[in-house]
């Protein structure tokens, strides 16, 4: 199987209609609680790179050493695990108590450093005279998770992002058993913050959060999920921040649907009501194209008839985005192109 279109871009006036310009290509895998593939579009099962859908399943190491207790992470702690982080003040905050709390500073955050997102997501200009350190990167949170790991298991913390490092060796092996893939299947590379990273087929990864989105109710890893779970629903502006994505959809989904984007337009949702985990990915890596996806997929899937109109409201702007050009004017819209079908 292949990807298949799954949303166009156009272009036109108003009173003349509007002609398609893109075309983004894509994938979208439906799964339960057991993995069975029960809605998809394109290839289910297209071998894609997590990203930073990743995350939870970064820090699993961390809690099913029982971490969080042994350094007393709060749960907006644990959600900035989670998290690829805007860099504003409360994350900032939050990633500066987990180092404290585990002895240790920011100099020791292998994630390089960056302009903190919430400039590009809130339209702002960053200060001309601003310094970027580590912890502002959006991943910062993840690596101060990395950190506490090895400061727990008495293991070195510089190069701990290097693949052979017994951190990510861990990683590998409980992220091999969770999905449920000999770890030598899973391919590896380097993510932006330098990180491992592995690929994975789209229904693998869509189950992970099915998995996820049970909670406390997986039979296996019930405790650190349900943690994992909790925090990300809890505190949804940790996992990411002011007018990001998976704010807007955890926060209408109520505490029911448990949500992380990747870089390169991945998208992974767990709905806890339906039993059922979502994995989208756009094959040219085109973000603007996978929100609407995003929103055609909810919609299909009936869940989008169970919000109440402010719920709905949080997410509309994702339906059919207008594209407008720097006068403001309205030059066309992204819109989804493609159907799920029943497996």
């Amino acid at each position: 199987m292949q990807a298949i279109p799954l949303v166009a871009t156009t272009r036109g006036y108003p009173d003349t209609g509007k002609v398609v310009e893109n075309v983004h290509a894509g994938s979208v895998a439906v799964v339960d609680i057991h993995g069975r593939l029960l809605y998809s579009a394109g290839d289910p099962h297209y071998p894609t790179f997590t990203r930073s859908a990743l995350k939870p399943f970064q820090a699993l190491p961390f809690l099913l050493s029982d971490g969080p207790a042994r350094f007393g992470l709060s749960q907006d702690e644990l959600a900035l695990l989670c998290a690829s982080h805007s860099g504003e003040d409360k994350h900032l905050a939050g990633v500066s108590s987990i180092l404290n709390k585990i002895g240790l500073d920011p100099a020791h955050l292998e994630c390089g450093c960056a302009t903190p997102l919430f400039y590009e997501f809130t339209g702002r200009q960053a200060p001309n005279d601003a310094t970027w350190t580590p912890l502002h990167h959006n991943c910062s949170g993840k690596h101060s998770g990395f950190l506490a790991w090895c400061r727990l298991h008495g293991t070195a913390t510089g190069g701990y992002v290097e693949r052979r490092h017994p951190l990510q060796q861990a990683i590998r092996s409980t992220l091999a058993d969770t999905v449920g893939m000999p770890a030598e299947a899973m391919p590896t590379g380097i993510d932006g913050c330098s990180a491992p990273n592995y690929a994975m087929p789209l229904s693998k990864l869509a189950h992970l959060y099915a998995r996820l989105g049970q909670g406390g109710a997986d039979p296996a890893l019930g405790g650190a999920l349900g943690m994992l779970f909790d925090a990300m629903t809890g505190r949804p502006d940790m996992v990411s921040g002011t007018a990001r994505t998976d704010l807007h959809w955890m926060t209408a989904g109520g505490g029911d649907w448990v949500a992380k984007i990747g870089a390169d337009a991945v998208q992974a949702i767990g709905v806890r009501s339906a039993g059922i985990g979502i994995a989208i990915k756009i094959a040219d890596g085109n973000s603007r194209a996978l929100h609407p996806a995003v929103y055609a997929t909810l919609d299909q899937l009936g869940l989008l008839a169970r919000l109440d109109a402010g719920q709905r409201a949080a997410i509309e702007a994702y339906r059919q985005p207008l594209i407008r050009n720097a006068r403001g004017t309205e030059a066309g819209d992204i819109r989804p192109l493609f159907t799920l079908t029943p497996v």
